[in-house]
């Protein structure tokens, strides 16, 4: 067997040691929800849900956790953490990319972006050992901190239009970071790329994704609170999924209720463990480090 294969176990192991030994609560929450997540450009999984008594209800596979820990959140639950499965349709199996896929979530309560900044600095350096990585044959500088870049430095001062931000972005930033080897936060994004952050003083988004050897290892918000401002920016996310033909289903309503109840100021991130290991295990595919990778199992 493939060393490679091997690798998961002892960053799963690492994650949770890190965690566990500030306080942070591992908790599960639900693969198959009644009402998945907003994202306007991903595709679910539907299912059925069916009783014995051929009662239906449409069910899907989660392409994040983050509306359920946030429910916990509300509930007081405080930082926490969990690694579960996630599933998105409708994309190309890649070297980067597997229908299902691992995420590692957490939540930092009485906290914002920076702090978490800080957070994924200290894991990664505990997942790979030191401050220097070797990756299919270059080299990173991994000492802290890491840089910080905004969104408006990254693109010299001219943010794109929403249309063209994310091809953009794509294609003039992600090579440089590259070809810096070192890690990089990107963040203060625009408005119109706040999904679930706050808004700053300065109007951007408390947002940062973290950038390392050509592959984006993570997302974070300083969590936006406002349940009316957030039950508007889902209902834009549902329009566009129906402009864009992709499955129509309706805003989570109990979401939208714990956060009336109250979210305690927080930030949390989404980190894609497999990419995690591509790097620890110094992987070019993510099929590598799969004991059954979507492309053979499906043959495709």
């Amino acid at each position: 067997m493939d060393d490679k294969l091997l690798v998961r176990e002892k960053v799963v192991d690492d994650i949770r040691f890190f965690f566990k030994s500030q306080g942070f609560r591992e908790i599960s929450t639900p693969i198959l929800v009644p009402t998945p997540s907003c994202e306007p450009n991903l595709e679910v999984f539907e299912t059925e849900l069916r009783t014995s008594k051929g009662a239906g209800r449409r069910g899907f596979l989660i392409m994040s956790p983050e509306y359920s820990i946030k429910k916990l959140l509300a509930e007081g639950i405080g930082n926490c953490f969990e690694i579960t499965k996630c599933f998105r349709n409708e994309e190309e199996v890649s070297r980067l990319h597997n229908p299902e896929f691992t995420m590692l979530e957490w939540y930092r309560v009485n906290a914002n972006y920076f702090d978490v900044m800080n957070d994924f600095e200290n894991l990664f350096l505990k997942i790979v050992g030191g401050n220097q990585l070797s990756y299919q044959g270059e080299n990173y500088d991994l000492t802290p901190p890491w840089p910080r870049i905004s969104v408006a430095e990254a693109f010299s001062g001219k943010i794109p239009e929403e249309e063209n931000f994310s091809q953009d972005f794509f294609n003039l930033v992600e090579p440089k970071l590259t070809a810096s080897h070192r890690p990089a936060f990107v963040y203060d994004y625009p408005k119109y790329q706040a999904s679930l952050a706050k808004i700053n003083s300065q109007g951007f988004a408390e947002r940062f994704e973290v950038f390392l050897a050509g592959l984006e290892l993570g997302n974070c918000f300083t969590e936006l609170t406002d349940a009316v401002e957030q039950k508007k920016r889902f209902e834009k996310e549902l329009s566009e999924r129906k402009a864009a033909g992709k499955t129509e289903y309706p805003i989570d309503e109990d979401f939208i209720k714990a956060l009336e109840a109250g979210l305690p100021e927080v930030s949390g991130i989404a980190v894609g463990v497999d990419r995690l290991v591509m790097l620890a295990a110094d992987a070019v595919d993510i099929s590598e480090t799969l004991f059954f990778p979507a492309s053979k199992t499906f043959k495709i």
